[in-house]
């Protein structure tokens, strides 16, 4: 209880502008209810209604950040809250930027050494078909700075592409085509400095899609994960090391490709992943002794300015 009082007024930060708005209202209202139940004296905020200086205004101590995508796990609101004195959960401004942007995130992973899947970058200039000769087909085609699978297709036909540029492109005008890495999907969260158990994702036809992951209980998760021991060890130390070179700080989850062959690639780095009833970090911690309630207390205990 002390370390509750510690905390003192609680800013559930959900909601926002991006397109993830109506998952990250989800998200927040679970945190916001485990916060509660747990003593602490939590409070919905939502930056797309109220001005973001009514948190000092109202006077909150800190943030338990749950925005989703653009305008709030970009940076773009821990900057604000720098400015403004309020410690947060999560990463900090740059580390937040970073792992939002695919292609940058993909830059600062090649050179640490850490694999991720063979990628062009397109515009409406780009030689299409000299990408498809570069990566194969299937390949996937994504805007660099959404999340929850928005605007991603996987192209299995030339005559898929454009289709499937224009519609990322009307999200982002950067796009990623990244070549497609077969085998099992599974995803890494981390919590503080511990990797915890990787959670193995099969979903139907391996569509893994926006629908999927959070409206229907066709997708199957599995932790323990069934990869081998080895395996899951040298994941779990990657997706450390992910986390750490790209500056993430608190909590984040890795989502990662296992091949046939035992290699491994590693998508994209989430910095404020979804604690929704189907969410894959809440799985990880339940596994590793954690109950949703101690998982939100422990996040909440890492906010930090800088």
């Amino acid at each position: 209880m002390s370390d509750v009082i510690q905390f003192g007024k609680v800013a559930v930060m959900m909601g926002g502008n991006s397109a993830e708005r109506e998952i990250s209202l989800i998200s927040g209202k679970a945190v916001l209810e485990a916060l509660r139940s747990e003593g602490v004296d939590a409070h919905a905020f939502d930056p797309a209604i109220n001005p973001i200086w009514d948190l000092r205004k109202e006077g909150f101590d800190r943030a338990f950040m749950i925005l989703h995508g653009r305008f709030g796990e970009d940076g773009t609101l821990q900057g604000a809250l720098e400015t403004l004195g309020v410690p947060y959960t999560g990463s900090g401004v740059m580390a937040s930027a970073i792992s939002m942007d695919k292609w940058r995130t993909k830059l600062v992973w090649l050179a640490a050494g850490v694999p991720t899947p063979r990628f062009r970058m397109l515009t409406p200039d780009t030689d299409f078909a000299g990408v498809i000769a570069e990566l194969g087909l299937p390949l996937i085609i994504k805007p660099a700075r959404e999340g929850s699978s928005i605007g991603v297709t996987r192209v299995n036909t030339p005559a898929q592409f454009a289709d499937a540029f224009a519609l990322a492109y009307r999200l982002d005008p950067l796009v990623i085509a990244e070549e497609f890495v077969a085998g099992q999907e599974l995803t890494a969260a981390v919590l503080g400095d511990r990797g915890l158990p990787l959670v193995r994702i099969e979903a139907p036809e391996g569509k893994y899609d926006y629908e999927n992951k959070y409206f229907t209980d066709v997708v199957r998760y599995h932790c323990p994960s069934g990869v081998r021991a080895d395996t899951e060890d040298a994941i779990r130390a990657a997706a450390l090391k992910a986390f750490q070179v790209l500056g993430c700080r608190g909590w984040g989850r890795a989502d990662v490709i296992l091949r046939n062959d035992g290699s491994f690639a590693f998508l994209e780095m989430n910095t404020a992943p979804g604690m929704t009833s189907h969410s894959l970090v809440p799985i990880a911690a339940r596994a590793a002794g954690l109950s949703f309630e101690d998982l939100c207390v422990e996040v909440l205990k890492g906010a930090a300015l800088g």
